[in-house]
């Protein structure tokens, strides 16, 4: 008889349980349906037009982002919806050129738009750096940057670009007598990275030099994937706790990794002692006014963006070169009729290249290096591209979804440096909507650099060398994105032509001598 009473309290309470879970169930549902509800219905950005996924909740956005997709999938609801569309329920994406200055340009009358918090996270510093710093911080920190980017300035570093130059056309030409082919992908990676490092940081990361990556940069690559997924979790701070927990080990300790890093380089650079002139010098003078931890954020910012996104370009217009030899024969012709020997290409003659020019604006617009969105949030209504927008509401162009549009372009799958040109065929393409730095004051410091690096390196290459393409390159766009490009390798093959290299270059150490030099 008293097990049997026993029993009857326990079922009794599991019953009870029972019945407060599923109350508890059922509460949830309903308040995500109402909350679903409340988004596709009455909310203020109801009237706006968007996939159903996407306007009643946040899921589908994070999915996409998680998946490295979301530029494709606002590439597809643009053609479909419109130029405002609604890609969650606070946020809009638009292909209309007018956003461009009402988003991020300036705005006589008006302040402007400022960066989205949720996707401008604090830096390795724990620090917002130059990118989203406030209006005021930003000029201060812009300033000092400035000079050291701009076109005098590259001029007078033309001795270190050309050094870097040098060793990347000797390691090449190491390489195409060992090897049937190259992944130039690395070795543009390796240019740029090691430039940024000696004229941000004072020292060379020796990528170059002993023919692989520095293990930082192995870590920056796995930081961006993992940066994406925390910027997803985010939306979601009552799970975020338990989702972090799926970050593997290996994503945690690169980040850890990375912050010792970057403090370790930043901090080396504002104490030197130089009499040379680089991107920091203004910003590393002891009366600049810049804190240290506003220091190591914006080296942290230059060493990303002064380098990622200049190999990225390169990659791009190397793909689509291969994959168009009538244009790829009327760039090397140009670049063979202007120099007759590699003494001859500098910074100021690869500015002559017209056809290059066209080549490298074509690649911007079909591979932007930052493809999907820089996000602002309205803090007031206001008026974007023609329509009201309520406060709280993330706003952003996404590169790659409106360079494609066939609004603007025509034939706008297709690699065409013409249109770039003066050929009337293309009179009617809306080149001014193709803005790869940005607008407006935060527009990107660095556009000189990424094209005088990108101007000679490929001025060098095709002079020095005849390319082909392998079949491992095809299918090679179909790549993900988690804020930018998660590029494979792009397998090539290169002849080196019967020419006079530098005498620079044929003094280069061998990749065994510095090999030697490091181990």
């Amino acid at each position: 008889m008293f097990a049997d009473n026993i029993q009857v309290l326990l079922d009794a309470r599991l019953s009870t349980t029972e019945a407060y879970g599923a109350a508890l169930t059922l509460l949830l549902v309903l308040y995500c349906l109402s909350w679903m509800v409340y988004n596709l219905y009455f909310h203020p950005l109801s009237t706006y037009p968007g996939p159903f996924w996407a306007r009643s909740s946040r899921l589908w956005y994070c999915y996409t982002l998680i998946r490295g997709t979301l530029p494709f999938s606002v590439y597809r609801m643009h053609l479909k919806y419109g130029d405002i569309v609604r890609i969650a329920p606070d946020e809009l994406a638009y292909n209309d050129p007018r956003a461009w200055k009402d988003i991020y340009g300036h705005r006589p009358g008006k302040s402007e738009i400022p960066k989205d918090p949720n996707f401008y996270l604090n830096t390795a510093a724990g620090h917002l750096s130059i990118i989203a710093a406030p209006s005021g911080r930003h000029g201060t920190l812009r300033r000092l940057l400035s000079h050291g980017f701009s076109e005098k300035a590259l001029r007078d570093q033309e001795p270190t670009l050309q050094y870097y130059a040098d060793l990347f056309i000797r390691r090449l030409r190491d390489q195409s007598v060992t090897d049937e082919r190259i992944n130039i992908v690395k070795w543009y990676n390796f240019f740029t990275f090691d430039v940024i490092g000696d004229l941000a940081f004072g020292e060379s990361f020796h990528c170059l030099e002993t023919g692989q990556n520095h293990p930082w940069i192995e870590f920056i690559f796995q930081i961006i994937i993992q940066g994406t997924f925390a910027r997803a979790t985010d939306y979601f701070p009552f799970v975020k706790t338990i989702l972090l927990l799926f970050i593997p080990k290996s994503l945690r300790d690169g980040l850890a990794t990375h912050i010792a890093l970057m403090k370790s380089k930043a901090l080396h650079r504002l104490n030197m002692k130089t009499d040379r002139a680089d991107f920091m010098t203004r910003m590393a003078a002891p009366n600049s006014g810049i804190s240290e931890k506003e220091f190591i954020a914006s080296a942290d910012t230059i060493l990303l963006g002064g380098s990622e996104t200049t190999a990225t370009l390169l990659s791009g217009v190397t793909y689509y070169l291969l994959q168009n030899p009538r244009t790829l024969k009327i760039l090397v012709e140009e670049i063979r009729s202007k120099f007759t020997s590699e003494d001859q290409i500098d910074v100021v003659g690869v500015n002559t290249l017209d056809y290059m020019l066209a080549c490298l604006n074509e690649a911007f617009r079909l591979y932007p290096p930052v493809p999907g969105a820089l996000p602002r949030r309205t803090v007031v209504g206001d008026t974007l591209a023609g329509e009201y927008v309520p406060p709280n509401t993330t706003v952003a162009i996404y590169q790659w979804a409106m360079y494609r549009s066939p609004k603007y372009f025509s034939r706008p799958e297709h690699f065409i440096p013409e249109r770039w040109t003066e050929d009337q065929k293309f009179q009617n393409d809306k080149r001014a909507v193709v803005m790869p730095f940005s607008n407006g004051p935060r527009n990107c410091v660095g556009r000189n650099l990424a094209y005088v690096e990108m101007r000679l390196l490929l001025a060098r290459l095709l002079f020095g060398f005849d390319i082909e393409a392998t079949p491992e390159i095809q299918g090679w766009l179909k790549q993900k994105v988690y804020l930018l490009w998660n590029k494979p390798a792009l397998w090539i093959r290169l002849v080196p032509r019967e020419v006079k290299f530098r005498k620079q270059v044929d003094d280069m150490p061998s990749l065994a001598a510095f090999e030697k030099l490091y181990s």
